[in-house]
């Protein structure tokens, strides 16, 4: 693993998102599986998908967040996360000015019901690639 997203190639579905996962390393493969059963269990109408080498997550007909793993951590990424309450504290490089997530080093950083209220916020507007709800 490296400081970029996987080679993944880019598919919709769960199956996809779960071979995606599967390959991760130990303990990224741990931190994006709870983060996708979280969001399954969060969100009844999810879609999942790989894109740019990272699991993407929706509901309806746009991409709300994407999580994917690297090196030393997990990327926990809200499209228009800035927009959230409270507003997730990490601005990545390269994903839009308006995306805010956060950074897991293992399960134990995972705040279960501060990440599905931001997930529950984050699908309740227009995710990219979608129409106006």
């Amino acid at each position: 693993m490296t400081g970029r997203a996987s080679p993944a190639k880019a598919a919709i579905g769960d199956k996809p998102v779960h071979a995606y996962i599967a390959s991760l390393p130990q303990p990224q493969r741990g931190i994006a599986a709870a983060v996708d059963a979280l969001a399954a269990k969060t969100l009844p109408d999810l879609q999942r998908s790989v894109k740019w080498g990272m699991a993407y997550y929706g509901v309806g007909d746009g991409w709300c967040f994407s999580c994917g793993g690297f090196a030393d951590h997990v990327k926990l990424m809200f499209i228009g996360g800035a927009a959230l309450k409270p507003v997730p504290p990490v601005t990545p490089v390269g994903m839009g000015k308006s995306t805010r997530g956060v950074e897991l080093e293992s399960v134990d950083d995972l705040d279960e019901r501060q990440i599905a209220a931001w997930m529950q916020q984050v699908a309740s507007v227009p995710g990219v690639g979608g129409k106006k709800r």
